[in-house]
């Protein structure tokens, strides 16, 4: 079974848009690899993380900032589909 990515977001902090932006980065990137994505508001104010089948890959309280697009879809192909060529986002600045 293909993988489901859940984002968790603050309400109350105003990140369900950064949360639906990232979505559809990661569902334009992973469109046959992943079973789909769920936003889910959390009940625990400042919480953002970021899991796959339950496993967090990116914790906003943990790393002290959010992700960026680059980072995140190569932190989901490292366990979605690790051979996926991400193209751009694998270039080394």
């Amino acid at each position: 079974m293909k993988p489901t990515i859940e984002i968790e977001y603050c309400p109350k902090c105003g990140w369900m848009l950064r949360a639906a932006y990232m979505a559809q980065e990661l569902l334009t990137t992973f469109t046959d690899d992943i079973h789909g994505i769920l936003l889910v508001p959390s009940a625990i104010n400042g919480r953002y993380t970021i899991s796959i089948d339950q496993t967090v890959i990116f914790d906003r309280k943990r790393e002290g900032r959010f992700p960026e697009i680059k980072e995140l879809k190569q932190l989901a192909r490292d366990i979605i589909n690790p051979e996926k060529s991400l193209g751009h986002s694998d270039k080394k600045q």
